[in-house]
């Protein structure tokens, strides 16, 4: 058993976990107050609408996605370190930044979606770097709790993890080429996280699985 197993109980991860929560919170309400009504009561201005409340709905879902994986994480943690704060500052940093990169995708509709090459590809990035972050927290978060711990025999293997991270690095590539391809692609990645994997919410179950780190996650 390793020195940082053997912490008070006292260092659990109660707190991370409620700062955390009200961060994504805030970054949810930001996200939302970035929305505009139409500009008039007819269909033209409704249609005209649509594409900023669908890229709304793609970044609340992203946001989702990494609060349901987050929160079943640290439930399954009992020790935090300062690596593990530090993880979960990151990941907290790039969320913070959806918001930004949603508004100048939403600020460049009027020049027609089609070309919106820089702030999709933007988008993909906040995308990588966030899921980049989840895994260090998932990987910190062993090294603090030990190779017998709860996430350390849930998550033995990151499949699903690296195949996000593939699918974002080509969204971020393909938007310099074909936007409507990079859309497709960060829309995959959020279609395969929107089902929790019961095996990470269920680690003594199916210890040995894969459920992964996420882009997003569980």
């Amino acid at each position: 058993m390793s020195g940082e197993r053997r912490r008070s109980p006292t260092e659990g991860p109660e707190r991370l976990e409620a700062f955390s929560d009200a961060v994504i919170a805030v970054i949810i309400t930001i996200l939302a107050l970035g929305l505009r009504p139409p500009i008039d009561p007819g269909a033209h201005a409704l249609r005209d609408a649509i594409p900023g409340l669908l890229i709304y709905v793609l970044a609340f879902v992203f946001l989702a996605i990494y609060w349901n994986n987050h929160h079943h994480l640290l439930r399954a943690t009992r020790y935090i370190s300062g690596e593990v704060m530090w993880a979960n500052m990151l990941l907290l940093f790039w969320l913070s930044l959806v918001p930004v990169s949603i508004e100048w995708i939403r600020d460049t509709f009027k020049w027609g979606w089609l070309d919106q090459h820089l702030p999709v590809a933007a988008f993909g990035v906040v995308a990588i770097g966030a899921a980049l972050a989840y895994a260090w927290l998932v990987r910190a978060i062993i090294r603090a709790n030990g190779r017998d711990s709860e996430v350390a025999l849930a998550i033995e293997r990151d499949f699903k993890g690296n195949v996000s991270l593939a699918i974002y690095a080509v969204g971020v590539a393909a938007a310099f080429i074909s936007v409507p391809v990079a859309y497709a692609c960060y829309v995959a990645v959020a279609v395969m996280w929107l089902i929790p994997d019961r095996r990470f919410t269920h680690p003594h179950e199916d210890a040995g699985a894969d459920p992964g780190t996420g882009p997003a996650p569980d």
